[in-house]
């Protein structure tokens, strides 16, 4: 093996670890957070941890498929010199780790703008919960019935649609329950005792 032959490969391996695999490092952490805190969508439930997986097979995508073909079309319009040998390899590595990086940072870009975005939708939600919750809570302080205002910590909710919940309180016996059915979207907010008193956890819905 020649001497230029030699450092050229000892750098073409320098430089394909020489951003890239910090940068997915750094870019995974960073996007596991932003899922966590800003997810994309307002019904996910998302932890950091969970966040970091979806980030890893993501940004391994960008870097494992994207990233080579990004550079090979590059190369084929003559972004990289068009000299053959050791050298023309050297500078197709640098370019792919310069694309890895590139696209590894537009990913961070994409989660903040896609949570973001999503924000108001999510406050949305929250404040309908909380509507919610104030609503029950009037209508139980207001009923006549003590039973049910001693079991008002039993309250449990499901959102049945945008704004619309169901919240069923147990009686003394936790076999029997009172269930309200509130919707959010409506002025003054409407709330109605459901003639069916079947417990949340055998109703189809979206827990809160």
């Amino acid at each position: 093996m020649s001497s230029e032959s030699f450092w050229t490969n000892r750098i073409r391996w320098r430089l394909r670890g020489a951003t890239v695999w910090p940068a997915f490092v750094l870019t995974t952490l960073l996007d596991g957070l932003i899922l966590d805190l800003l997810p994309p969508v307002a019904t996910t439930g998302l932890n950091y941890v969970e966040g970091v997986l979806i980030a890893t097979f993501g940004n391994l995508f960008l870097v494992g498929a994207l990233a080579p073909f990004l550079t090979k079309r590059l190369a084929r319009r003559g972004r990289v010199a068009p000299a053959g040998g050791a050298a023309a390899v050297v500078e197709v590595e640098l370019l792919r780790d310069r694309v890895g990086s590139a696209l590894l940072a537009a990913g961070v870009v994409a989660s903040l703008a896609s949570g973001l975005a999503n924000r108001p939708l999510i406050v949305s939600e929250t404040e309908a919960s909380e509507e919610n919750a104030r609503v029950v809570q009037d209508y139980v302080n207001d009923s006549d019935d003590e039973e049910l205002r001693r079991n008002i910590e039993t309250a449990n909710t499901i959102r049945l649609g945008e704004g619309y919940f169901r919240t069923c309180i147990a009686r003394d016996d936790r076999d029997r329950f009172v269930c309200l059915l509130v919707d959010t979207e409506k002025e003054p907010v409407d709330v109605r005792r459901d003639p069916s008193a079947v417990p949340n956890n055998l109703v189809g819905g979206s827990r809160e």
